[in-house]
């Protein structure tokens, strides 16, 4: 139902024809706190691990001191729980005065001196997820205030609300960020509410007014929730991958890469097929405590060049067959270049055995091309269209190729 204070702002939506804040021009990479450490916010009993500006401020050194940083980890995102439970006097929000107590601004310059970004949450609702404060009624007020703060980002949630004021509220909200003459990039969760209604999600309306945007339900630290986006992203109910591109991309979730739930070969999956998915790379893990080969998967420079291809195309699967599927993504150049992914979804045995046709891959240049093995950076040599290329995935695996076109 659309209600009173929503009628205002249906004026202003004529003057909303895009986000155009020039901003995720390549999928965004950074650091969110909310699968790790979720709504914890007990600093007494739990100082290392609670929502506080430690844990931010800790998450930033890491970023820039352990060389994320420098292969474009950038934002550094406040998740929910970061509020007190009542807005200001003045009806601004306000953080929590005991776990934030220099306040947002001053954690904002502090990632700001540090070369990064400071992401922030709030929801379209009248509470968070967590029943913290919402924005709705306050849009504007809230907008010039994450502004004043020095905020970079922006997740707007969608708890406590009617999924039918979305379609007014997500917008207005985009009108008033760029109406304070701050970029900040914009992430929407707004189809993530509607994805399984009909008529279901206008994907094109929200790349209209989104740079990013959750699609579907959160995700778990743990292969089968891995599986089931993969899964989500395959169908491309909606169609929702033809209008991923520069400033607009769809938003998988969080990477978990380092946490509890995963398989090194399943950790390899999640990064392969958010590259393939050209989705926005936000770790959620605890940077401080993080295994080698995660942090050399997360640092991979051949898997981020996949994932920031300045195409901006999202991968598809284009095969299914039993427990394999194939996936690619065309990238620079245009026509002539693809990463490729072969996942492996068996959860038993040895390793398969997959004799892969080039042509498959919709590769077809007489010359061939240079192939690449993209977690070693091993190179293969130069296959032709008609080359078989002989490939062994191990169960709940991938394997993750890079043809180029170098004449």
């Amino acid at each position: 139902m659309i209600i009173a204070w929503f009628l205002r702002i249906l004026g202003l939506l004529p003057l909303v024809l895009a986000l155009n804040n020039g901003l995720a021009r390549t999928p965004p990479m950074g650091w969110l706190s909310w699968q790790r450490f979720r709504c914890n916010t007990d600093c007494k009993e739990d100082p290392y691990n609670c929502i506080s500006e430690d844990l931010y401020r800790q998450m930033a050194d890491h970023l820039v001191n352990d060389g994320y940083a420098k292969l474009g980890y950038k934002y550094v995102n406040i998740d929910d729980c970061w509020m007190s439970m009542e807005r200001g006097p003045d009806g601004r929000l306000q953080a929590d005065p005991d776990r934030f107590p220099h306040g947002i601004k001053y954690l904002a310059d502090y990632m700001h001196s540090k070369g990064l970004k400071l992401g922030i949450y709030e929801d379209f609702g009248t509470k968070t997820c967590g029943g913290y404060p919402g924005s709705k009624f306050y849009l504007e007020l809230d907008a010039e205030t994450f502004a004043d703060w020095g905020v970079d980002m922006l997740k707007l949630d969608g708890c406590y609300t009617d999924t039918d004021d979305m379609a007014y509220g997500y917008p207005a909200m985009g009108f008033f960020l760029n109406k304070t003459g701050r970029p900040i990039l914009y992430s929407c969760s707004w189809p993530a509410y509607i994805f399984d209604s009909t008529p279901g999600p206008d994907y094109q309306e929200i790349a209209n007014f989104c740079n990013i945007w959750r699609n579907y339900d959160d995700i778990d630290d743990s292969w089968d929730s891995v599986k089931n986006i993969i899964e989500f992203y395959a169908n491309d109910k909606g169609n929702f991958t033809e209008v991923a591109g520069p400033g607009n991309f769809n938003d998988p979730d969080m990477i978990i890469v380092g946490n509890y739930g995963l398989s090194y070969d399943q950790e390899k999956v999640q990064m392969a097929l958010w590259a393939i998915m050209a989705a926005p790379l936000f770790m959620s893990n605890d940077l401080r405590n993080i295994r080698p080969e995660s942090m050399d998967l997360l640092q991979n420079p051949r898997i981020i060049m996949i994932n920031q291809d300045y195409l901006g195309i999202q991968g598809r699967r284009i095969l299914k067959m039993g427990n394999i599927e194939i996936w690619t993504k065309p990238m620079v150049p245009e026509g002539k270049s693809k990463a490729y992914a072969v996942l492996n979804l068996s959860s038993g045995g040895g390793p398969t055995k997959i004799d892969l046709p080039f042509e498959t891959l919709g590769l077809t240049e007489k010359e061939g091309y240079n192939v690449t093995e993209v977690f070693s950076g091993k190179y293969l040599g130069v296959f032709s269209a008609n080359s078989v290329q002989t490939i062994w995935v191990n169960p709940s695996g991938v394997y993750l190729g890079f043809a180029s076109f170098d004449p």
